[in-house]
């Protein structure tokens, strides 16, 4: 099953870099938003630094939903999809490849240009260690929770909207305490209970939203 699921995870990697727009757009779109603030509200330090923990993650939560119609839409109009529920591999470890596939992609680059926010956003070493491990911890919560939107709207041809309605609404409990956490850091105070209630919303995610999508997806393909 792990090697099955590792096969669906290379097959979105390979499609991926065939299409080298849907890597860099959401990531652009994330650089764009975090060095436009600077530029808006001026370079003061303490300025940028009590704003910082909005900006980065309202900049991860918009750069994750620019990435997330595309999860299943395109394996729904050629028929892949379909075929890919009709294999061996149960339809929730398909989901947990292709959301373990959307992060590698989405959230994981974001966590690697993260230090070039300390200089933008003039965060100190805490607040940066801060943020790090709040991406770490949230954007997979994020896809997955995502995935679910995406999976109820699949069928769906001008479905961007209705996507957002449906998942920014669950994205606020990981932007509050994400941010929270941020803040903390930037205070020097101890932000080990944000960090647990990320975790404990990433492991939830984990094991409920690929039942959640199978049923989805098992909605809309048939």
């Amino acid at each position: 099953m792990i090697s099955a699921m590792m096969t669906v995870v290379h097959r979105e990697l390979l499609i991926a870099y065939r299409r080298q727009a849907d890597i860099f757009n959401p990531l652009w779109f994330f650089i764009i938003v975090i060095t436009l603030f600077p530029l808006g509200i001026g370079p003061e330090p303490s300025l940028l630094a009590r704003i910082a923990p909005g900006i980065i993650w309202v900049a991860a939560l918009l750069s994750s939903l620019l990435s997330l119609e595309r999860l299943f839409r395109d394996d729904f109009q050629d028929g892949s999809l379909e075929q890919m529920m009709l294999t061996p591999l149960p339809i929730p470890m398909v989901a947990i490849a292709k959301v373990i596939a959307h992060w590698v992609l989405t959230g994981l680059p974001l966590l690697l240009i993260s230090p070039l926010l300390s200089i933008f956003l003039s965060l100190d070493f805490n607040t940066w260690l801060a943020a790090f491990w709040t991406l770490l911890i949230g954007t997979p919560t994020l896809s997955f929770i995502g995935a679910i939107g995406v999976a109820l709207t699949v069928g769906l041809q001008k479905g961007g909207v209705l996507l957002s309605l449906l998942v920014l609404p669950l994205y606020v409990p990981i932007l509050i305490f994400a941010t929270s956490a941020i803040e903390a850091g930037s205070l020097g105070i101890a932000y080990n209970g944000q960090i647990a209630i990320l975790g404990a919303m990433l492991v939830g995610s984990i094991t409920l939203t690929p039942f959640a999508i199978a049923a989805a997806l098992k909605v809309n393909v048939n």
